[in-house]
């Protein structure tokens, strides 16, 4: 088995391409003939944590994204969000633009609350969308722009790179996403949800089993499908209408309040179970969330 190439930020990209870019960057446009002129070229299966927008104006290709293979021809826009695996082949390459940006700058540059205004950002597994020329032309005059504005200087260039790329998420929006609900991904097909919900459960199993000893944090979480913390906890938030911490909070006092009921452990036991450090600790955080010390709660069930 090939060995997973992780690209922990966009120059990691650029660097993996043998291309003279920046050392640190949150945003790129490039024309793909240039950065890919020799084809067909098969890309090594690779994880990216960034989001890529791209335009495929004259080209012919796949893309794969989670083991799902897309196609992409003359005027498809399609988009990769952070985390997942994915890998591409270009056949003919002609005219093509990429776009890559960070979550940084879609909420310095773009908008703060970038995942409330453009929720389809976390959408995880988005197919191509092929336009009619007629249809790609408005998007074709947008990313032309922005590839304008890169090429400048100034104290004012990513400012205004961010509201033209505004204007990009607004026409995407309402050309393909009026009706997407992040709530529907939630319940019905997001990996990551999927991914998050096991995880909470087998870290919790391997708490009552002694094999863990501390509790998960929004990081470790992160961690295990390789996303950054911010990403996983907009997410999570997004699709579940509830925030890593709570999720994590309800589990804990959950399970807590099972070993309470059906079994004889002392308090401190089921502190040290749950991963608390402190008896203490625990007893506070429990009266916190349900307003009853852990005896109390003990107490009220005989």
């Amino acid at each position: 088995m090939k060995e997973l190439v992780i690209h922990h930020s966009i120059s990691d990209l650029y660097t993996s391409l043998n291309l003279p870019m920046e050392q640190e960057m949150d945003f790129t446009i490039h024309f793909l003939p240039d950065i890919h002129p020799k084809v067909p070229f098969t890309s090594p299966t690779f994880r990216a944590n960034y989001y890529s927008f791209v335009f495929v104006k004259d080209g012919f290709g796949t893309y794969t994204t989670d083991e799902q293979v897309f196609e992409t021809k003359p005027y498809t826009i399609y988009f990769t969000n952070p985390g997942h695996v994915k890998a591409f082949k270009l056949d003919v390459l002609r005219d093509a633009y990429i776009i890559t940006l960070t979550e940084s700058f879609l909420k310095e540059q773009v908008h703060r609350n970038i995942f409330e205004e453009f929720p389809f950002l976390l959408a995880e597994t988005v197919p191509p969308s092929t336009l009619a020329p007629e249809d790609f032309e408005p998007f074709e005059k947008l990313y032309l722009q922005l590839y304008d504005e890169y090429q400048k200087t100034g104290p004012y260039k990513y400012k205004i790179i961010g509201n033209l790329f505004v204007v990009l998420l607004l026409k995407i929006k309402a050309t393909f996403w009026k009706t997407y609900n992040p709530l529907q991904e939630g319940d019905r097909s997001s990996q990551i949800v999927k991914s998050f919900k096991q995880a909470l459960e087998r870290h919790y199993r391997e708490l009552a089993a002694g094999k863990e000893k501390a509790l998960y944090q929004v990081q470790d979480y992160a961690h295990l499908q390789h996303l950054h913390p911010n990403y996983l906890s907009n997410v999570i938030k997004s699709k579940t209408g509830k925030s890593v911490t709570t999720w994590v909070t309800e589990k804990t006092i959950g399970e807590a309040q099972s070993l309470l009921k059906n079994t004889n452990k002392t308090v401190k036991e089921i502190s040290y179970i749950l991963g608390f450090s402190e008896p203490t600790h625990f007893s506070s955080y429990f009266k916190k969330h349900t307003d009853a010390t852990p005896n109390a709660y003990r107490k009220r069930l005989l």
